[in-house]
């Protein structure tokens, strides 16, 4: 997974721009994201067709406050530069809810 401390609009969208790509926003402090960390490579591996990405909430704040990123762990799904669908908001998540939600996207 891609780590990016600070991103803006103009960032995000050159990241998203081809493909699949998942954007989880996650900061060091978060205890849900800490629980939902060890679960990460097993996710990535079961979406092996999709590009996984993660943005500091902390550091791209201007960035979470426009696109109303309240909670955290939160996932934005973009496909060749649309976002096709998120899961945000301040619950802890699970693997399980995780991959339900990026299947529901299929």
């Amino acid at each position: 997974m891609e780590e990016y401390k600070v991103v803006d609009r103009a960032k995000l969208a050159d990241l998203v721009k081809s493909g699949r790509t998942v954007v989880e926003f996650s900061a060091d402090w978060c205890s849900d994201c800490r629980f939902l960390e060890p679960a990460m490579p097993a996710i990535e591996a079961d979406f092996a067709d999709s590009k996984f990405i993660k943005i500091d909430r902390d550091g791209s704040i201007d960035l979470c406050k426009e696109m109303n990123i309240m909670g955290i762990p939160s996932f934005v799904v973009y496909q060749d530069g649309q976002e096709i669908g998120r899961l945000v908001n301040g619950d802890r998540k699970t693997k399980q809810e995780v991959e339900a939600f990026l299947r529901s996207l299929d």
